[in-house]
C-alpha cells in the first residue's frame, strides 16, 4: 500500500507562510475575550502544555502569555502542531486587579478571569437631596 500525502497543493502563499512559520519555530497564540461587569476573561487554546509551561503576567491594563511548546527529534511525514515558543501580549480597556486573576487549564483550554480594577468600575453616586 502507498501512503500520498499532500497539504493545500493549489494555494503556494499559504505554504510559503506555513514554512517560514516552521522553520522559525515561532507560533501565534489565539484568543477570545469576552467582558464581564466585574472582569474579562480571556480563553486560549494550549493544547499539551501544563501550568508549569506557561508563564502568565499582568500589569496595570496589559496581559502576556509566554510558552514553549517541548520539541522531539522525530521525523515525521507531515507535522501541523504546533512547536517552538510563543508570546502574546494584550493590551485591554480598563485596568486589571493583578492581585486577584485567576488561571486555570481545562482539557487545553487556558482561561484566565482578569478582574477589573477598582478604579475602573463604574461608581454610584447618590444624590443628596435638600
Amino acid at each position: 500500500m502507498t501512503f500520498y500525502l499532500q497539504t493545500y497543493p493549489y494555494h503556494r502563499p499559504y505554504r510559503h507562510m506555513h514554512r517560514r512559520w516552521v522553520e522559525n519555530d515561532q507560533h501565534a497564540l489565539g484568543v477570545n475575550i469576552r467582558e464581564e461587569d466585574d472582569a474579562y476573561i480571556l480563553s486560549a487554546l494550549v493544547p499539551g502544555l501544563t501550568a508549569e509551561d506557561l508563564d502568565i503576567q499582568v500589569l496595570d491594563d496589559v496581559v502576556r502569555i509566554e510558552g514553549e511548546y517541548k520539541q522531539d527529534d522525530k521525523e515525521y511525514l507531515m507535522q501541523e502542531l504546533p512547536r517552538g515558543s510563543f508570546s502574546r501580549t494584550l493590551r485591554l480597556p480598563a485596568p486589571l486587579d493583578a492581585d486577584r486573576v485567576e488561571a486555570k487549564i481545562a482539557d487545553g483550554v487556558l482561561t484566565l478571569t482578569l478582574p477589573k480594577a477598582e478604579s475602573a468600575k463604574p461608581k454610584k453616586i447618590k444624590i443628596k437631596v435638600k
